[in-house]
Order: C-alpha cells, then sequence, then structure tokens
C-alpha cells in the first residue's frame, strides 16, 4: 500500500510539472504567433514601400528624359 501512496505522489509532481511545461509552451506559441503577425504586416510595409520606390523612380526617369 505505501509503495502504491508513493507512486501517486510521485505521479503527481509529474503532472504538475507538466502542467507548467504546458503553460509556458501555450506562452511561448502567442508570443511566436504575434511575431508572425508582426512578420507579414512589415512585410506588406516594405512591399508597398518597394511599389511605390519603383514608381518614384520611374517618374524621375520620365522626367529626367524630358
Amino acid at each position: 500500500m505505501e509503495q502504491e501512496t508513493m507512486l501517486k505522489e510521485i505521479l503527481k509532481k509529474v503532472d504538475e510539472r507538466f502542467e507548467r511545461i504546458e503553460e509556458r509552451l501555450d506562452r511561448v506559441e502567442k508570443k511566436i504567433d504575434g511575431v508572425r503577425v508582426e512578420l507579414t504586416e512589415t512585410q506588406e510595409t516594405v512591399d508597398f514601400i518597394s511599389v511605390k520606390t519603383l514608381q518614384h523612380e520611374k517618374k524621375l526617369r520620365e522626367l529626367n528624359q524630358s
């Protein structure tokens, strides 16, 4: 009976550790999701700026040729 009690106590500590690890992994996952959103927004901004830069360069070339 004592062995069963010891085993239950050990399993309880192991379960508690797994729960803490799961909580930490959830927090890390949320942070990564936030970083993904930021990277996507940054890429969209870079794409927009790239298009505008090319448009302005084209206008400058046209003005220079006139």
